[in-house]
């Protein structure tokens, strides 16, 4: 894509002020990249990479030649400090994972602290974030979710892990090995038990595919298959018996003050203990909680 026209050449990008610039690159597809990101790629004075043989591809075709350095899970304190030598002394420094946002399931929250601690600017670019993408595309609730990363990878660690997140009213979202699928999957039914999920893979690019349906279901066809490539990202909907305790308690609460307004605290919590089947104790102190803000 190199002078096709897509990106705007290297000259043509305005000046960087000095500081840290938290920058979003494709997860697929290499058009995904905003505008903004390519002239910062192209001004910067050194970016700092996930892994420079993989950042370089990205680079020479939007026409970048920034010096580069490896900033990964595995560097230390010499690597960080090389990079903070560069922003006291006031040069632009692009920050990028692998693909999409850095610091999602990515290293760089440490040198973020740093350049913080240290009253330097940091800038974020945002962009491409598969968990996000994944989370658009699972047709299921999106107003209130958990990001949990990548699980451990034996089954029994895994299992632990995933009983954090069994009560949780929030839409959870995982990464996932290709190669581990199938059996992440099988261990979150023992977990969670039958919940609709999606799995979603090769995300803007040309072989994008998400499968929704149940657990058991999806756990089934992926034990049936040859393990895909790469990475996934798995999305699983949230508890239903704590939606439907959390409905009661909206529902009990609206109940209850309109109780409130006809009678005493402990013949309301009564009355709509009738009502609901829910328990009065429980009621009485809710009531209790509604006089207090009221």
């Amino acid at each position: 894509m190199a002078g096709s026209g897509y990106f705007p050449p290297a000259e043509a990008a305005p000046a960087l002020v000095g500081g840290l610039y938290i920058t979003a690159t494709p997860i697929g597809n290499l058009k995904d990249i905003t505008i903004r990101a390519v002239q910062v790629l192209q001004a910067a004075d050194l970016i700092a990479c996930e892994d420079t043989r993989v950042t370089s591809k990205l680079l020479s075709v939007i026409g970048a030649r920034a010096k580069t350095v490896a900033y990964h899970d595995h560097s230390g304190e010499r690597d960080r400090e090389r990079i903070m030598d560069a922003l006291r002394a006031g040069q632009a420094v692009a920050l990028v994972s692998d693909a999409g946002t850095p610091m999602i399931s990515d290293p760089g929250y440490r040198l973020v602290s740093h350049v913080r601690s240290e009253g330097l600017p940091v800038h974020t670019l945002p962009g491409p974030c598969a968990a996000i993408a994944a989370l658009t595309l699972a047709g299921l609730p999106t107003d209130r979710f958990v990001f949990a990363g990548f699980p451990p990878s034996k089954s029994a660690a895994r299992q632990t892990w995933y009983r954090d997140f069994k009560r949780g009213r929030s839409t959870l979202v995982v990464y996932e090995s290709g190669r581990r699928l199938a059996s992440s999957l099988a261990d979150a039914l023992a977990v969670f038990g039958d919940r609709q999920i999606s799995v979603s893979r090769e995300i803007s690019k040309k072989f994008e595919e998400t499968r929704t349906g149940s657990l058991t279901d999806l756990c089934v066809a992926y034990s049936a298959e040859d393990a895909p490539r790469g990475e996934l990202v798995i999305v699983i909907a949230s508890d239903p018996e704590a939606e439907a305790v959390a409905q009661s308690n909206i529902d009990s609460e609206d109940m209850l003050k309109k109780a409130l307004v006809y009678m005493r605290t402990k013949d309301a919590a009564a009355l709509i203990a009738d009502l609901t089947g829910l328990k009065k104790r429980d009621l009485y102190q809710q009531a209790l909680f509604i006089e207090q803000e009221d």
